[in-house]
Formats: structure tokens, sequence, C-alpha cells
């Protein structure tokens, strides 16, 4: 089993910041990407950012420059820091790791319940 868990969310105004965790645990033989989504109400879960095992970052065109991703593979987390906040980064985020759980077996993704994130005057 594998156990995917973020914390950091909270209400903020618009042009704070926040910072999103995350860490995967369990049966984990290696992690590929780690990353982030975010849903808003009544909209579509939309990707925000991943990063790969080697370092490799790819954002939505949205957040660049204002939301940087990190991770500590030893640790198996992942983190988001989100600066300059606007009303429409409200959502709820949702980290996910692609595992492999054994040398043999392809990498899956497994996804934490989410965190909500409320950019707010």
């Amino acid at each position: 089993q594998v156990r995917v868990v973020e914390s950091g969310g909270g209400l903020v105004q618009p042009g704070g910041s926040l910072r999103l965790s995350c860490a995967a645990s369990g049966s984990i033989y290696n992690i590929r990407d780690m990353g982030w989504y975010r849903q808003a109400p009544e909209k579509q879960r939309e990707f925000v950012a991943r990063i790969t095992r080697g370092g490799d970052i790819r954002y939505v065109d949205s957040v660049k420059g204002r939301f940087t991703i990190s991770r500590h593979n030893a640790q198996n987390t992942v983190d988001l820091q989100m600066n300059l906040l606007k009303p429409e980064d409200t959502a709820v985020y949702f980290c996910y790791a692609d595992v492999e759980t054994a040398l043999w077996e392809h990498a899956k993704p497994y996804w934490g319940q989410g965190t909500q994130v409320t950019v707010s005057s």
C-alpha cells in the first residue's frame, strides 16, 4: 500500500504566499514523477506542476514565475511554494506520486486527498 498525504493549505490574502507539502509512504521501490494538480469549484482538475526524479520541472503557464516545485528524493516528499497568490488560484490542490512498488512493476499514480487553498480578501 502507498499513502500520499498533503499539508499546508489555508486561507491567504491576494498577493500572499503558502507552501504545500506532500509525503509519500508505504511500499515504495521508486518514485518517478511527483507533482500537483488543482480543482476549482465546478471546474475540471488541472495540472499545476511536476518534477521528475532527476529534477526536470514543468509548470502550467498560469503559475510560472509565482510557484516553485521542489523535491526531496530520499524523503519521498515534494513541496509547492506559492507566491503572489491570486483569487483564481483558489482550489483544492492534489499531490500525486508515480510509484513503482517493486523492481518489476510499472509506475502508477497515487493521489492524496487534497488540501484546500483559498485566496480571498
